[in-house]
């Protein structure tokens, strides 16, 4: 922890997967934590583990309407929206609000409380990148029309939102840009790749990879993230600064791997290439580890192999 003593977190979108494992986290760390969620994408079996701490508060809340949470607060980190494309096409609307909205009234919580803020962006923000692998300094290609466009733009937003902040109010900010994070805890019908392929191998169903699968992702063990975001809201860095992991690797790649660590003979099925699906995406993580001292310490086929294990283990009976 910092040499700032920081005692209670609210962590907004905290019955999400990823949002979850940072209320543990911070739970671990002696912290009080709010947990604010809808429960619009997120689950309660997420923090069946965390709610008999006295420590650990959960308060069902659409922070896009308000943010209504009592007594002193240290840390807001936001990390409430829908994240996968299945949900945020089903609910563009609410996405733009979350992103907008909902980004305000966090902020708007830490600079009443005069606490650190993080906003949980995207390596969405780069789209289908021009430039690789992508560093904090690169502005992006996205299409703000595109079907992506409502979640790509709401986290664009968010990012100038907090900036502005930041600037005109003095709010302590900080932004993290996170790199496909995968781990125990993601939703079967998430519609991610690591998620559709385990989910597909563990039935004996053909893997589906989206069009020739030469398209690549750098993806990031969600442990990793999760230090990665704390040792944002630890230090006093603004950012824009990317957390993800630069084992890059395609599609198909990705999908024998799977199939490999699952000892699956299921074949490959390739199936259309979603309109703006990014050709690549792999992050520069210099100013992470220079400024943070962080770097990614799971490996792919280690953190490949947690998963499958937690996701087989939600197969067997209770």
């Amino acid at each position: 922890m910092s040499d700032i003593e920081c005692t209670r977190a609210v962590v907004t979108g905290g019955a999400g997967f990823l949002g979850s494992w940072v209320c543990e986290r911070l739970l671990e760390r002696g912290f009080d934590v709010v947990c604010v969620d809808n429960f619009c994408t997120g689950t309660p079996a997420n923090l069946s583990h965390l709610t008999a701490s006295p420590a650990f508060d959960v308060i069902d809340q659409d922070v896009s309407a308000q943010l209504a949470v009592d007594g002193p607060v240290d840390w807001v980190l936001h990390l409430a929206s829908p994240a996968s494309p299945l949900h945020y096409l089903r609910m563009p609307i609410e996405t733009l609000r979350v992103g907008s909205m909902g980004t305000m009234n966090a902020l708007e919580l830490a600079r009443r409380q005069d606490a650190r803020f993080v906003l949980a962006s995207t390596s969405e923000v780069y789209g289908d990148p021009l430039v690789h692998p992508q560093p904090e300094h690169y502005w992006g290609n996205v299409n703000p029309v595109g079907p992506r466009g409502v979640y790509d733009e709401a986290k664009r937003f968010g990012e100038a939102l907090t900036t502005a902040y930041r600037t005109a109010y003095g709010v302590d900010t900080g932004i993290v840009r996170i790199f496909n994070t995968y781990g125990p805890r993601m939703r079967p019908d998430d519609g991610r790749a690591i998620p559709n392929f385990v989910s597909q191998a563990l039935r004996g169903e053909p893997l589906t990879v989206a069009g020739d699968g030469t398209q690549t992702r750098s993806i990031c063990y969600v442990d990793d993230t999760v230090a990665g975001i704390l040792a944002v809201a630890d230090s006093g860095e603004a950012g824009p600064i990317n957390i993800g992991n630069p084992d890059e690797m395609t599609m198909l790649d990705l999908a024998e791997r799977i199939r490999r660590l699952t000892k699956t003979s299921s074949p490959i099925e390739f199936v259309d290439l979603p309109t703006d699906d990014p050709r690549q995406r792999c992050p520069d993580t210099s100013l992470a580890c220079e400024r943070l001292g962080w770097t990614p310490l799971v490996s792919s086929d280690e953190g490949l192999a947690r998963t499958i294990e937690w996701f087989a283990a939600q197969r067997l009976p209770a």
